[in-house]
């Protein structure tokens, strides 16, 4: 397993909160599905094959609490346990399988799950085709849409706001073989602050980034945000309108990143945590090269309307 990442993709994210209900209506206006749910849980899905890619827990207080990760097969969990130093145990929670629980640095709890129970995916509509200047391919057909929830396909990303972030990093480098895609420095170019990090596949294709891990100026450890991939750029804006109309809190966006490439658009939860919707984001692997810029509020963006302190809230 070495010089491989043990880990090929997200699988979710791990939120506690003091009200099921309004999290479970909330996440139905967002695009999400109810997979499963207890008196103290609630597991939502995508349109996708994994058995949930959010988790709310019952809690006294509102906090973002953890992450699970794929192991790319029954070997690399081993190998992970074998690192961490933690079983392999079943997973007791709704779609079984194996998982080794720990905990990073940053104190987040980390299931890296293997044999899950899937999904059949549910029916999304097909991506639209552009008719750019040239290569036009959709000929003879109108494009008709309303205001709809999203058509949510997968979970994307988790953004890490840590207290340290030199042992964070190596955490998720040297245990679970993410590598950096693009980072950022701050005062000088050897003072690096944040990190966009991707599973490290080799040549395989995969997300420009998986866990991006960020300096936390006030030293809290939290989630800056999770992000939802939806199937275009119409979803992307027609769901936003569905929520505006549901009477959602909107963070930020429309717009375009710079690190990642992404079509974005940021919105609240019902507890003040952030989620994106996003599409038509970079792909990359061993052979892109590895960015490394400073850090500046014109890093956010290539174009979207000005940022607000309440992004950063």
């Amino acid at each position: 397993m070495s010089g491989m990442s043990l880990v090929q993709d997200i699988a979710f994210v791990r939120y506690q909160v003091t009200d099921l209900n309004l999290m479970e209506a909330f996440l139905a206006d967002f695009g999400l599905h109810t997979a499963a749910r207890t008196e103290q849980a609630l597991y939502s899905r995508t349109a996708g094959p994994l058995h949930h890619a959010h988790i709310a827990e019952l809690g006294p207080a509102n906090a973002t609490v953890g992450i699970g990760l794929l192991a790319r097969s029954a070997q690399a969990l081993d190998e992970v346990a074998r690192r961490t130093g933690k079983p392999v145990e079943p997973n007791p929670e709704p779609g079984g399988g194996l998982r080794v629980r720990c905990t990073d640095p940053a104190g987040f709890v980390v299931d890296v799950i293997h044999g899950q129970d899937t999904f059949e995916p549910l029916a999304v509509r097909a991506p639209l085709e552009f008719n750019a200047a040239v290569g036009r391919k959709r000929l003879g057909q109108p494009v008709r849409l309303k205001p709809q929830v999203a058509s949510i396909t997968r979970l994307g990303h988790v953004a890490l706001l840590v207290a340290d972030f030199p042992a964070t990093l190596a955490f998720y480098r040297d245990v679970l073989g993410f590598l950096p895609s693009d980072t950022y420095w701050a005062g000088s170019e050897d003072r690096t602050i944040a990190a966009f990090m991707r599973c490290g596949l080799g040549q395989q294709w995969t997300d420009h980034h998986t866990v991006a891990l960020i300096t936390a100026s006030d030293g809290r450890n939290r989630f800056d945000h999770s992000a939802f991939e939806v199937v275009d750029f119409d979803d992307l804006v027609q769901s936003g309108e569905w929520l505006k109309s549901r009477g959602r809190a909107h963070s930020w966006g429309v717009g375009r990143h710079i690190q990642g490439s992404q079509l974005f658009d940021y919105w609240r939860d019902p507890f003040g945590n952030k989620v994106e919707h996003w599409t038509d984001g970079d792909l990359v692997n061993d052979s892109t090269p590895v960015g490394h810029a400073a850090v500046s509020p014109e890093e956010l963006r290539q174009w979207a309307p000005a940022v607000t302190p309440e992004f950063f809230a």
